[in-house]
């Protein structure tokens, strides 16, 4: 499959589409093919070295797409649903921390900007049956900035 790699310190120039093996889903995950992401201020920030990533992170913090494959252990995602990313994965509820602010796609660990995706199952929730992939995707980090921008 392809996706971009960002070469550290970062920069526009620094982006480079790259064939990466697929990883087939260990218990507690499910793997993705990817049919949208939408792009942020925060991917602008990684991909141009504001917000310091590993060398070869493959950018884009959120994505939309359609179960390719689960892990035994999964039971929440079947192949076949549409699901959308978390921006931050391990923050479940309650007040932030610092430890559950870890794990943000694009930055933290390989994010969207990929065919398929592998990662936690709890990275994903089942994407809304009246949006398309694309409306779907934007909901992670800019739609929810928008609607916190707007007072909601």
């Amino acid at each position: 499959m392809q996706a971009m790699s960002l070469a550290a310190p970062g920069g526009i120039d620094q982006l480079a589409l790259v064939d990466v093996e697929p990883r087939a889903p260990s218990s507690h995950e499910i793997q993705v093919a990817i049919k949208a992401s939408s792009l942020n201020f925060h991917d602008y920030a990684v991909v141009v070295g504001l917000i310091p990533a590993a060398d070869g992170r493959i950018p884009m913090s959120d994505g939309a797409g359609v179960v390719t494959a689960v892990g035994d252990a999964v039971s929440d995602f079947s192949v076949g649903d549409n699901v959308i990313s978390h921006f931050f994965p391990k923050w479940f509820s309650g007040r932030p921390t610092a430890a559950c602010l870890q794990g943000v796609p694009g930055d933290h660990v390989d994010g969207f900007a990929a065919q398929s995706v592998t990662m936690p199952a709890a990275t994903f929730s089942q994407s809304p049956k009246n949006l398309s992939h694309i409306e779907a995707a934007t909901l992670s980090c800019a739609g929810l900035t928008a609607w916190r921008g707007g007072g909601g």
